[in-house]
């Protein structure tokens, strides 16, 4: 997949004929559901893509529910959990899943093309310890996840809605992330990364005004170790658009 075609996929945004009021937002909109943080875009779905899904989706995809998830019977193990919101094509999950294999991680896309190649290459890879639901991930994260069942939620690269009319639709909103906090065990982290300058400088804001959350770093936090560059980031960096990182710690 060329560079843009992943961007699109992580940058979607809605058709240029609507028009929606800028009206302020909580996020509590994004909670009830009358708002999505995403839109739906038609994908290119490869032979081998499609071939992994029929073959190997049941073992890693696991259908949406409001009943709340047993992680440790889902993954026939106990180990800390790590949620991933919009993984894209899935490059920095599985090779993170495959570097830090104490962890277990659930990674949530919406986007077919890319739940598919990240089936494929935890196949590849002979990579268990990554389960996959197709659906929103704040109904995941509402309706799915108990309290305090997180050790850590990596958000890399979420659309940043750039139109100040889109921006309601935007992830990390205070109601949003009140929900984060809450999902998060005492000591575990939110791991925040976005090419958007303007979005990260609000999502600081969101996220130093979370009263269970503190900022690990003064400012923005440096790139962590262990979190790969993948195509996107590359493409990124190489327009000319640095990474701004954001790492907070729930107390």
């Amino acid at each position: 997949m060329e560079p843009d075609e992943e961007m699109n996929l992580q940058h979607g945004l809605p058709n240029e004929g609507q028009s929606e009021p800028s009206v302020p937002s909580d996020g509590s909109q994004i909670l009830n559901g009358t708002v999505r943080t995403f839109v739906l875009r038609s994908g290119r779905l490869t032979d081998a893509q499609k071939r992994a899904l029929e073959q190997w989706g049941p073992r890693f995809i696991i259908p949406f529910s409001k009943e709340p998830l047993a992680p440790d019977t889902l993954f026939h193990r106990a180990a800390p959990l790590i949620l991933e919101i919009g993984f894209g094509m899935g490059q920095a999950t599985w090779q993170i899943a495959r570097d830090r294999p104490d962890y277990n991680y659930l990674g949530i896309e919406v986007h077919t093309p890319g739940i598919g190649r990240l089936v494929m290459d935890l196949v590849r890879h002979g990579i268990e310890n990554v389960r996959i639901i197709q659906h929103d991930a704040v109904e995941v994260m509402r309706d799915m996840l108990p309290g305090a069942s997180l050790t850590g939620i990596h958000i890399f690269y979420p659309d940043p809605w750039p139109k100040k009319r889109h921006h309601k639709r935007r992830l990390m909103q205070p109601a949003v992330v009140a929900l984060m906090a809450d999902l998060l065990q005492p000591g575990g982290y939110l791991y925040f990364v976005t090419d958007i300058e303007s979005y990260a400088h609000a999502t600081r804001e969101v996220l130093d005004a979370q009263p269970l959350l503190r900022n690990r770093y003064e400012g923005f936090a440096p790139h962590q170790e262990w979190r790969p560059e993948t195509k996107f980031e590359r493409h990124a960096r190489e327009s000319g658009r640095g990474a701004f990182e954001l790492f907070y710690v729930r107390i």
